[in-house]
């Protein structure tokens, strides 16, 4: 579907008073999106990009997920063909802008919210480039890919080398012809030099070793296991979500098959690098034409002017509620469990934030001698109760 589409699919007049707003057209934000329509809210999901699923648009264009289609779906719509079969990055962009549609959800496109604060009325306030929106509530669907990290040793390569990082890059074609150093060892870095290896003569930099995991195991994928063994159901709270959520899982992966089938070799930790020589943590050294920084991303939550932060400033909150009465957050990497960050399995946290939701804002209609502050403690903690 064309940007043209999406921008139709757009409300005839902005809404500025709103019951809810979502911040972010991605799957996340069309998740909650579907428990908001099915409560008959008045909401609006804002997105800065120009279309929907924008983090799925900067995806390379071979990326396949690693979840069969039948674990790929939304709630409300299956997510079509075999369900036995691993949807492509395209595949994944047509699917959300059906969802959109589908749901006629209220997304308005090139809307960046610039700020995000309590308003005098208690209120939120989300300004935007030229308008300024007031909602009861606020969820930030903004997701992990946020900001696209590259180590300060990005500045000592020479100005004549390749890079970018792994959000900017699209196909092997785009890299020169020459010896490519892909930094990063976790899916993305494999993924990428694994494709690059057909054409280009490829090292892998892998700082931190990562448990490899078939993609099948005894005819049935992977997530059939983890479903049927409730891994994916263990909660960050629980004895193996502390232990799984510290580290991260080559799914379909490793260092010994990179090297055997695709001839890739692998390298331990950049520590320097000099002109058009990196060095490694071992000691050894590589000239390089081009480096793909598989970095991965970081948060940016600059526009957000609420005390919802840690001294580090990290994210407080418990299962994406924060101690913000009335403010969420869905789609984080464990945010509760292992599937919080998946297409599959976001409706679980999105249909306990939309309860939330529904309870903070039945307690703002509901007659009481309350204070309006003593009203949205009572909803947080009856929210608290049901985790």
């Amino acid at each position: 579907m064309s940007g043209a589409t999406a921008e139709a699919r757009q409300p005839a007049q902005a809404i500025d008073d709103v019951e809810v707003a979502v911040i972010g057209a991605g799957q996340a934000g069309l998740a909650i999106g579907y428990f908001l329509r099915g409560q008959g809210r008045r909401f609006v999901i804002l997105d800065r990009a120009g279309e929907i699923a924008s983090a799925w648009r900067e995806r390379w264009d071979s990326l396949t997920l690693f979840t069969p289609r039948r674990y790929s779906a939304l709630p409300g719509l299956p997510f079509p063909g075999d369900p036995d079969g691993y949807p492509t990055r395209a595949e994944v962009i047509v699917y959300l802008e059906r969802y959109a549609e589908t749901f006629e959800l209220p997304i308005e496109l090139n809307s960046e919210v610039k700020k995000l604060e309590r308003s005098h009325d208690g209120r939120f306030s989300l300004e935007l480039e030229k308008r300024t929106i007031t909602a009861d509530q606020v969820l930030v669907a903004t997701g992990p890919f946020q900001t696209p990290y590259v180590p300060k040793l990005v500045e000592k390569l020479a100005g004549d080398v390749f890079q970018t990082h792994a959000v900017g890059y699209r196909r092997p074609d785009q890299v020169p012809e020459s010896r490519v150093l892909v930094i990063g060892g976790g899916n993305t870095g494999f993924q990428i030099a694994k494709e690059l290896s057909a054409t280009h003569k490829v090292v892998l930099s892998v700082g931190a070793r990562q448990k490899p995991l078939p993609q099948r195991v005894l005819g049935r994928d992977l997530f059939w296991w983890l479903t049927k063994a409730r891994i994916l159901n263990k909660t960050v709270d629980s004895r193996l979500g502390r232990k799984l959520s510290t580290r991260d899982t080559l799914i379909g992966s490793s260092p010994r098959g990179l090297r055997k089938r695709y001839g890739v070799e692998v390298k331990p930790r950049v520590v320097d690098a000099e002109r058009r020589t990196v060095r490694f943590e071992d000691g050894s050294e590589l000239e390089v034409d081009a480096v793909i920084w598989a970095t991965g991303y970081r948060p940016d939550y600059s526009w957000i002017k609420l005390a919802i932060f840690d001294e580090d400033r990290r994210l407080r909150h418990r299962r994406g509620v924060t101690d913000v009465p009335g403010l969420y957050f869905l789609g984080l990497t464990w945010q509760y469990t292992r599937g919080s960050a998946l297409i599959g399995w976001v409706k679980d946290d999105a249909r306990h934030i939309a309860e939330r939701i529904a309870d903070y804002q039945e307690s703002k209609a509901r007659p009481s001698v309350e204070t309006p502050a003593g009203a949205e403690a009572h909803a947080e903690t009856r929210s608290t109760e049901r985790m």
